[in-house]
């Protein structure tokens, strides 16, 4: 299969980052990267990060639209700043690129920028209509737009966990939005970024766990929209881990009348037929952090309670991969017509983390027969 997609990537320094780069430089469609830096001060080139194919050192470049022309670039990441990409996006459009943004500067309609992320963001009649245009990027539920999208808002970790475990109930109409939702979610300290800070150092975060932003983290707010939810009718918790890596959320909710564990089931399977990444566990496995770290796999289980109408979710996935760099990844597979699997199945030394395929979901355990996956 020959290399045919030139991208590149800004910020490739950062842990999501790290994560996009390393999947990039292995994908069997894809030409080296070309690495940016969003520093552009003095000319130079800013550093160089080790090709995790062969071990040499690759140049990381100042940013510059003459070099992304001249490098032929046709996908661009930013793994950048928020109001970095909402900057640079229109320009990059305008010169007829598309774009995978990692931050959050494009994935919200009708919530301000300024609230949620803490920046003042320079509006413009440009930057408003491609706010319009933005697909909100999450291949499980916008797989057949992703052809079309010129710009697509990859997702935030927490939402990314708490959406997918959510939407089947929604589309059904099974779910009691009316009692409230609670979304109870933990997160690897990687989720707060590579910027140090007092409470991302290690004494602090070892032995440790705590809550934060109650009801003001900045990813409720996707949650919100993406689920069509009031603010009333969820409730969003999070809580720093003392790992590196992975997210765990506990979702508790009602139904509107008593279903079946096989009845749930078959429509949390059914949903996600289409979805490789997508492992449903089958009662009374549970998902783990660990079974999803280092992969761009989210688990889903659920505990039915014996009144048949109240329900615990958990959903698991590794916040650098599903929750960033992979998602990005898939997302680009299914924009340009790839199978979305490609450069992203697991590599070989976490496959024994793996549950047996018996607690995963009837398109994966096909996908493992197949050989697709492993």
């Amino acid at each position: 299969m020959s290399a045919e997609l030139q991208s590149a990537v800004v910020g490739a320094t950062g842990y999501s980052g790290q994560e996009l780069t390393r999947i990039l430089f292995q994908h069997p469609r894809m030409k080296p990267p070309l690495l940016l830096s969003r520093e552009t001060d003095d000319g130079s080139a800013p550093g160089e990060i080790i090709s995790p194919v062969d071990g040499t050192a690759v140049p990381i470049h100042p940013f510059s639209w003459r070099l992304l022309h001249q490098r032929g670039v046709d996908l661009l990441y930013l793994a950048t700043p928020h109001e970095i990409s909402r900057q640079w996006v229109p320009e990059a459009i305008a010169r007829g690129l598309r774009v995978i943004d990692l931050s959050g500067a494009w994935r919200l309609r009708t919530h301000q920028y300024a609230a949620v992320y803490g920046f003042k963001d320079i509006g413009s009649p440009a930057s408003d209509a491609l706010q319009e245009k933005a697909l909100y990027g999450l291949p499980e539920l916008c797989r057949d737009r992703l052809p079309d999208a010129q710009l697509v808002a990859n997702p935030g970790c927490y939402p990314t966990s708490a959406i997918l475990a959510l939407a089947p109930l929604l589309q059904s109409g099974l779910l009691d939005v009316d009692h409230g939702v609670v979304c109870d979610s933990k997160s690897g300290v990687s989720g707060a970024g590579k910027s140090p800070t007092q409470q991302t150092h290690f004494v602090e975060t070892a032995e440790n766990f705590r809550a934060y932003s109650a009801f003001t983290h900045r990813h409720t707010g996707e949650i919100l929209e993406q689920l069509q939810l009031a603010p009333a009718q969820l409730a969003f918790s999070t809580h720093l881990l003392p790992i590196r890596r992975g997210i765990l959320s506990s979702i508790y909710a009602h139904l509107k009348r008593p279903v079946t564990a096989s009845e749930l089931e078959e429509l949390i399977r059914d949903f996600y037929a289409r979805s490789p990444f997508v492992r449903v566990f089958a009662p009374p496995r549970l998902p783990e952090v660990q079974h999803s770290q280092h992969s761009n796999f989210c688990d889903i289980g659920w505990v039915l309670a014996p009144d048949g109408k109240r329900l615990m979710l958990v959903s698991c996935l590794d916040n650098l991969i599903k929750g960033a760099g992979g998602q990005a990844v898939q997302n680009m597979n299914l924009m340009y017509g790839w199978d979305e699997r490609e450069g992203l199945v697991p590599v070989p030394e976490t496959r024994s983390r793996f549950p047996r395929a018996a607690y995963v979901s009837a398109a994966t355990q096909a996908s493992y027969a197949a050989g697709a996956i492993h």
